[in-house]
């Protein structure tokens, strides 16, 4: 019997964990179809055949929704097994109280952060039609779960792609698994955005810098290969939210 043909889509693969993701499933042989607003040279070179990139801005949902309805996501996932769709990209920013967040920077994160994984994951769905197993994980946070001063519109989004998972869960397509999936806390750009920033827009950037100062942060490797283990397995999609530091 053949193996069956494994293909997975990656957002946001040219730093942190989306590198470190794409990094581990191309070293499992796995073809990996890349979305971000750049590529990855050194990541294609080292994976010269087995990566795909597309140059997309998730904030420009006009120009998503443009490449959705061309053949690019359908001629990828032809003939694939099973199918992974990683919804990684995310964004921080706008950090601080309501009254000083900029209503484009709000704009901006909803769309990056939520619009682009639910048209994704839509998109994938209905493409991999053929596919016998379509998994989806949205990488969420502890911020989706436990509210931060300052941090009201990272929480609600992330919130938000857990409370979607928990919803597609319910639909009657069994041939469709889907997780929302903190990845726990990692040593990326992120968090030393977090460290960055004032007291007067995040109170509690002491905790995290004391997370740093501790050696208490995963490396993007470590989570990558934890989060991509359990997506694989066959415990993925028995429940739609869950946390990779409450993994065996």
């Amino acid at each position: 019997m053949n193996k069956p043909i494994t293909k997975a889509i990656v957002t946001g693969h040219t730093r942190g964990l989306g590198a470190a993701l794409a990094e581990y499933l191309l070293s499992l042989d796995i073809p990996v179809l890349a979305l971000s607003r750049s590529r990855n040279p050194a990541l294609a070179a080292r994976h010269a055949g087995r990566l795909e990139e597309a140059e997309l801005d998730l904030a420009d949902l006009a120009g998503l929704e443009t490449w959705l309805a061309g053949d690019g996501l359908r001629r990828f996932v032809a003939g694939a097994r099973t199918v992974l769709l990683v919804n990684n990209a995310g964004m921080l920013q706008p950090v601080g109280p309501i009254e000083g967040q900029d209503a484009g920077a709000i704009a901006r994160a909803v769309s990056v952060n939520v619009a682009a994984p639910l048209m994704l994951a839509s998109a994938l769905a209905a493409a991999s039609g053929e596919a016998q197993d379509r998994r989806i994980v949205h990488v969420s946070s502890g911020a989706a779960r436990n509210a931060y001063p300052g941090w009201s519109i990272y929480c609600a989004t992330k919130a938000a792609l857990d409370h979607h998972a928990r919803a597609v869960a319910l639909d009657p397509n069994r041939a469709l698994r889907i997780c929302s999936v903190a990845p726990g806390v990692i040593d990326t750009d992120m968090q030393a955005e977090i460290r960055a920033t004032g007291l007067d827009r995040f109170p509690q950037r002491e905790r995290f810098e004391a997370l740093k100062n501790e050696g208490r942060l995963a490396t993007p490797d470590q989570a990558a290969k934890k989060l991509v283990d359990y997506a694989l397995s066959d415990a993925f999609g028995t429940t739609p939210v869950a946390d990779v530091r409450e993994l065996a």
